[in-house]
């Protein structure tokens, strides 16, 4: 039959998808906690080529046969290499061209996420043969990472800092109580700059995503009210939250 003549199925049920090079496809996840009064990334020491016993971020291969979507691989590859679940994961974009890994021409897409570390039960899993949370200091780790990975890990920094800026999301880091000196000292450390006391507590208080449960801080100096979130829901401030520079 003519192919001007085919229908669509049957133009499919001839259709080669090898006619058409495949670039590698790959997801890389970049999870995010405070720890040890630090902004803190999830890294994996790599058991197999390349980059054989090098640090990197937690990511992998896509499956065709086992995964539905792009985010179904990020989610099976963090739990696979580390044991860690996140209901929510973020896309931060794609990378692909020649250089990037030694095996050829791939391309990547970018996830990543803030947690709390208290929740994490880290476990080393397949293809590392360690793992860690890595101190960020100056948008870096001191650990040289595989691949493109350096950069990658920069621009989800920079992203996590502007949207940190404009919504609450390091409420969900937080103990079931807090004060809010405790969650503006979250806040700072993931801007990496002070903020503004005052307009700080103000912002938070206005938007009604907390509740005060009646009990006070005595850890040091004068007591504080302690808070718990009133919802798991992320808000989105109208206007960025002011800084000290």
């Amino acid at each position: 039959m003519s192919k001007i003549m085919q229908t669509e199925d049957e133009f499919l049920c001839d259709y080669d998808p090898t006619i058409f090079d495949r670039p590698n496809t790959l997801v890389d996840t970049v999870i995010f906690t405070v720890l040890d009064s630090h902004l803190q990334v999830l890294t994996v020491k790599r058991s197999n080529h390349p980059y054989k016993y090098n640090w990197s971020l937690v990511g992998g291969f896509i499956d065709i046969n086992k995964d539905l979507d792009i985010e179904a691989t990020a989610k099976r590859k963090l739990e696979e290499k580390t044991g860690v679940k996140t209901p929510y994961l973020e896309q931060y974009g794609s990378v692909g061209n020649a250089n990037r890994d030694p095996r050829g021409w791939s391309v990547t897409n970018i996830y990543f996420a803030l947690i709390p570390n208290h929740k994490v039960d880290l476990k080393i899993g397949e293809g590392a043969i360690d793992i860690k949370w890595s101190v960020i200091s100056d948008d870096k780790v001191s650990d040289k990472l595989a691949f493109d990975h350096a950069d990658i890990l920069q621009g989800c920094i920079e992203r996590l800092r502007s949207k940190v800026l404009y919504t609450s999301l390091p409420v969900h880091l937080m103990p079931k109580e807090f004060t809010l000196k405790e969650l503006q000292t979250v806040y700072e450390i993931i801007l990496d700059q002070k903020l503004e006391h005052k307009s700080f507590r103000r912002r938070i208080l206005a938007v009604n995503i907390l509740e005060e449960t009646g009990k006070m801080s005595h850890e040091r100096g004068r007591p504080a009210a302690l808070y718990c979130a009133k919802t798991k829901n992320t808000h989105f401030f109208i206007r960025n939250i002011e800084g000290n520079r």
